[in-house]
């Protein structure tokens, strides 16, 4: 396998990716950047640096976004994603305060006269609260921060937040964010900012995720219990993160306790949890191991009919992460993720697909100002189905994995400059389709065709304070693309017919893209309580979901960009202003954005996407744009907490072979949203939440006519998107009694109901004739869920 991988890199490819690193536009805009930084003026008076990690005093836990800032001085810093900070002043003696939302302010007195490590504990505030935090950062960080379009959640932080089956989903909860919005009922597939499902990177600790439901949706295949901390970038995210139009949604998993075994979980209807995590030895290394299962196959078992008993349909997860101190400079982890689904029908038909991914990390401390972190990362998402029809057994599989290796640096200059630096290469293998055959006689394999392809990037971005009113954040991202053999590649006329054939071999270039990605982002301050924003990106992406369907299936196929298929390109600006009152109590943000997006794919009438080795010819391609608004209005404090998130937002797609050229909707183009999350805590026992939410139907493809030909009646469809599903909106309760603690046990009983009043949202509408008048035409409603009852019980010891 190693040999194999290392082919990949021939001299020949490796020196075409050498002159794409160091396209001499690149070469320019690096030139610049070393310019700006050494055009920032010089400190006369000697400069000392204290820096360190900050932890959970309890659990060992690295703390990531802690703010670290002197009193008297607009210096400050923040902890990086493993807990590291860096703070540079000049000479003298200072109070440094640490402050993390949930911990106890820390107050270090320091005599700065040398650099100095300083590691901090943070201890948990003894008091109880259960308010629902959006961000886990200070209560002006919305204000200050140099970030915009982004959002910040922690598992622990919604529990009380009721979910279809009572089962907490991380990805349900970022759907009640303005901006963001389900791709279908109760589905785990989200849409942002006019995007589609592929255009959002979801990683987890730094491993791409293909596939981020279970159950068709139902599930998300994130255990909160397994994580510690969620990101979403919707606007301009930092150079480091790239090859998606739209998102990135960044989570990390737990560490472990360093300190103490903990036993924690829960149980419910239809699925079940379990996390244990502990030192490996205090103080210096731990671990998390998690489990989860659905045991809706066992309730199968006891029916009556027959066919229902010999059915099954279940998912099952684990999540795995170590971590080890090696020294005062290195730390190493080592973390992973499994999970399947399974459905088997009789025996006849069986389905199962799933993920895994494996991340191996270390973190090195060069010196009180440089951090770095490597990464070796595989991943993999694939799916199995299986027919037998008493005659023959037949096997349709398909997949993709990836081999990635990055390295990203972080040099604190002082404390208003701070480089952000660094690679990675990614090398893909698709497998589109294999079909197998197997009678009594002899087993065919029929294969659509193997593709190979390596991603490159190489990133620089600088985070500038420069006066206390004002900062920025540029960056550069410079991205590459190489399709490579073996496999016969066909190239495509207007029309979708062959125009050319070619043979390529072992790691022989059939196709090579690249781009410069500039980013910006811009922050002045007006006063203690608000901020204006701005944003620019630009994104690449070079890999493309083939699905035409309304929600992702697992069946959906990755497809790379090739010589027929050009990389999307997309261009955004955004506009914001933040504003708070009541001494933070209040949260308010008004963000317009505009996406401009080019080299969009669409499908021909009629395309066949599965199992076909001429997939390119079904496809079209186009441009699209989106625009919109997003209002946002969160209390943070007191016994009663929530917010309200709405948006205002048009996407629209244009292709010279749809439509005539028109532009039309897209079909998860939603004019409204909103969502109302509220959480009422009148006591230490009792929890109280609601959430509401209401949005315009997707826009669909109906039947315009219909005409009679051969004898059967044929529906006529003249517009692509040209209706709309019927508006969605959905009540959700929920009531949590928290147990007595004794001890160290704590537990507490959950009751929810998801679509409290019983509203038949459709999931689809199909069409047919009436049985009574066949020249009458009568629409079909399909729903899925009136009232669904839920009760979990957790457990932590």
């Amino acid at each position: 396998m190693i040999k194999r991988t290392l082919q990949y890199f021939s001299i020949r490819t490796q020196k075409r990716l050498l002159e794409n690193m160091l396209n001499i536009k690149l070469l320019k805009f690096l030139l610049v950047f070393i310019l700006i930084l050494f055009s920032i003026p010089l400190i006369a008076q000697e400069e000392f640096t204290v820096s360190g990690y900050v932890r959970n005093a309890s659990s060992g836990e690295a703390l990531i976004g802690v703010t670290v800032f002197v009193d008297g001085l607009k210096a400050g810093s923040r902890t990086n994603s493993y807990g590291f900070y860096s703070l540079t002043l000049p000479q003298g003696k200072y109070k440094i305060n640490y402050r993390y939302i949930g911990y106890n302010l820390f107050k270090l007195d320091i005599d700065l006269n040398k650099s100095v490590k300083q590691n901090i504990d943070l201890s948990e505030q003894s008091i109880q609260t259960n308010e629902i935090v959006v961000t886990a950062k200070r209560g002006d960080e919305n204000i200050k921060s140099a970030e915009i379009g982004v959002a910040q959640i922690s598992p622990s932080e919604i529990r009380s937040i009721p979910v279809i089956f009572g089962e907490q989903d991380i990805l349900k909860s970022i759907q009640l964010l303005p901006g963001i919005s389900s791709t279908s009922e109760a589905n785990s597939g989200f849409v942002v900012r006019g995007g589609s499902p592929d255009q959002n990177l979801i990683l987890l600790d730094e491993a791409t995720v293909y596939n981020a439901s279970h159950l068709l949706g139902f599930f998300s295949v994130f255990n909160p219990d397994a994580i510690k901390d969620v990101k979403i970038y919707k606007g301009t995210a930092p150079a480091q993160y790239g090859g998606r139009l739209s998102s990135i949604l960044d989570i990390k998993m737990n560490e472990g306790n360093l300190k103490e075994y903990v036993l924690s979980g829960g149980i419910g209807l239809i699925s079940s949890r379990l996390s244990f995590e502990g030192p490996i030895v205090k103080d210096k290394g731990s671990f998390i191991l998690t489990g989860r299962r659905t045991y809706a196959d066992i309730f199968l078992a006891l029916s009556s009919d027959e066919n229902t008993v010999n059915s099954s349909v279940y998912f099952y997860d684990f999540n795995m992460k170590a971590n080890y101190i090696l020294g005062e400079n290195d730390r190493i982890f080592v973390s992973g993720y499994y999970g399947r689904d399974v459905a088997n029908m009789r025996d006849q038909f069986g389905f199962d697909w799933g993920n895994l991914t494996t991340t191996l990390r270390w973190n090195h401390i060069f010196s009180d100002k440089l951090f770095l972190n490597s990464s070796l990362i595989y991943s993999e998402y694939d799916y199995v189905v299986n027919i037998d029809n008493g005659e023959n057994l037949i096997d349709i599989t398909s997949s993709i994995k990836d081999f990635n290796l990055k390295e990203d640096f972080q040099y604190f200059l002082n404390s208003t400059n701070t480089l952000n630096f660094g690679f990675n290469a990614i090398h893909h293998t698709f497998k589109p389709g294999e079909i197998s055959n197997t009678d009594d006689v002899a087993t065919v394999v029929t294969n659509v065709g193997d593709k190979y392809a390596v991603e490159t990037a190489l990133y620089l971005s600088h985070e500038f304070n420069i006066t206390d009113l004002f900062s920025v954040n540029y960056g550069l991202r410079y991205s590459g693309f190489f399709n490579l053999g073996p496999g016969t590649i066909y190239t495509y006329d207007a029309d979708g017919d062959v125009s050319d054939v070619k043979e390529y071999g072992d790691n022989e270039l059939i196709k090579q893209y690249g781009g410069i990605e500039p980013r910006l982002l811009m922050t002045y301050i007006l006063d203690e309580t608000s901020s204006l924003k701005a944003g620019y990106s630009r994104n690449y992406q070079y890999m493309h979901l083939l699905s035409n369907t309304t929600s992702t299936t697992p069946l959906d196929i990755w497809q790379p960009s090739s010589n027929n298929v050009e990389p999307g390109i997309a261009d955004q600006y955004s506009v914001g202003y933040f504003r708070n009152f009541l001494e933070n109590n209040y949260e308010t943000s008004v963000e317009v954005f505009y996406k401009d997006l080019k080299n969009q794919i669409d499908y021909r009438n009629g395309a066949d996407l599965l199992l076909n080795d001429k997939v390119e010819a079904e496809l079209v391609y186009g441009r699209g744009w989106s625009y919109g608004l997003e209002l946002f209005i969160k209390k943070n404090f007191g016994d009663f907490t929530g917010w309200i998130g709405y948006t205002w937002a048009v996407s629209e797609r244009q292709f010279k072979d749809i439509d005539n050229g028109e532009p039309f909707p897209m079909k998860y183009d939603k004019t409204h949203d909103i969502s109302i999350v509220s959480t009422y805590t009148p006591n230490e026992k009792w929890t109280f939440s609601a959430t509401w939410v209401y949005n315009t139907g997707n826009a669909v493809t109906f039947p315009s006519g219909k005409y009679e030909f051969g004898g059967k009646t044929i529906n006529l469809y003249t517009e692509r998107n040209g209706y709309r599903m019927p508006d969605y909106h959905r009540l959700d309760l929920a009531a949590t009694y928290h147990f007595e603690h004794k001890g160290k046990y704590e537990s507490d009983l959950n009751f929810s109901i998801y679509n409290a009043y019983g509203q038949k949202n459709p999931y689809s509408i199909s069409f047919r004739e009436n049985e009574d008048d066949p020249t009458k035409t009568e629409a079909v409603k399909t729903y899925l869920f009136t009232y669904i009852p839920s009760i979990t019980y957790n457990f932590k010891f």
